[in-house]
Order: C-alpha cells, then sequence, then structure tokens
C-alpha cells in the first residue's frame, strides 16, 4: 500500500515534460483532495463527518473505489501537512478545470466546513484564500457557500 501511495506522489510531483492523462488526472485528483483535507484540517476539532463528507465529495467528483479513495484521502493527508502554500494545487485546477469545476470545489469546501455544524474562522478564511487562488469570483464564492449551507440545513 506505501509503495501505491508513494507512486500516486510521484506522478503529482514528478515534473515530466509531457505527463500522461493518466498523470495528470491523479495530479487533479490529489490536488483536490489536498484543498479538501486543507478545509477538513482548518478546524481545530477534526470528526468523522468532516472525514466523510471530503469522502464523499471526492467519490462524486472522481467516482473511484473505495480502496482508491482511502488511499487517495491519506496521501492528500500526508501532502497537506508538508505544503507550504497553495498554489501548486490551485495551479493545476486552475490548468485543466472548467470555471463551474473550481466552484463546485469551492462548494465542497464548504460542505466540509459545514459538515460538523460549527464553521470556524479558520475555514472561512481558507475557503476565502482558495477561492481568490481559483479566480472563484465574489458572487460564485457566496453562492457556493450559501447552497453548501442550505444542504447542511443550516439556513
Amino acid at each position: 500500500m506505501l509503495q501505491t501511495l508513494k507512486d500516486l506522489f510521484d506522478t503529482f510531483t514528478a515534473s515530466a515534460q509531457s505527463p500522461s492523462q493518466a498523470e495528470r488526472e491523479h495530479a487533479l485528483q490529489l490536488a483536490t483532495a489536498v484543498l479538501l483535507v486543507e478545509a477538513m484540517r482548518a478546524d481545530p476539532a477534526i470528526d468523522a463527518a468532516e472525514r466523510n463528507t471530503v469522502v464523499a465529495a471526492l467519490r462524486n467528483k472522481f467516482a473511484l473505489a473505495d480502496d482508491e479513495l482511502a488511499r487517495l484521502v491519506e496521501l492528500a493527508e500526508q501532502t497537506a501537512k508538508s505544503a507550504y502554500d497553495y498554489h501548486r494545487f490551485t495551479s493545476s485546477l486552475n490548468e485543466h478545470f472548467t470555471q463551474a469545476q473550481k466552484i463546485q470545489v469551492i462548494e465542497n469546501m464548504w460542505q466540509v466546513a459545514y459538515a460538523d455544524a460549527h464553521l470556524d474562522a479558520h475555514e472561512n478564511h481558507l475557503i476565502s484564500k482558495i477561492a481568490g487562488l481559483l479566480y472563484v469570483t465574489h458572487g460564485e464564492y457566496i453562492a457556493a457557500k450559501m447552497r453548501a449551507k442550505e444542504a447542511a440545513g443550516q439556513a
């Protein structure tokens, strides 16, 4: 299992001239997963609801098998712990995701933040920062927040 995680990480960090379609897909999956994990980690009290929301968002976005999801989340957690900025994650999403897909990432981050029925100031700040890095407009950011809040039953 560790070799598989290392392989997935290597595809993300490799600076190959022309990565394959599979390598690009893995990099996008990891970048998305890291941002969702960061939303989970922004709240000092991580609970199962937040983790389940991360897994559900990744399942909906990438249609991965349960074992692949588990490996992706584990790798994202390891990567997030050593990340010093978000640019390497957001730049790949900016390059390959449509505006609607980037808005969906922001909405997924809000869903993670609202999963424990408590919005922490750090979560709010992080999501605002990521939205800016993804060039999500303030209106799109607020609309994503409201959809996530309503879905969480916190209207």
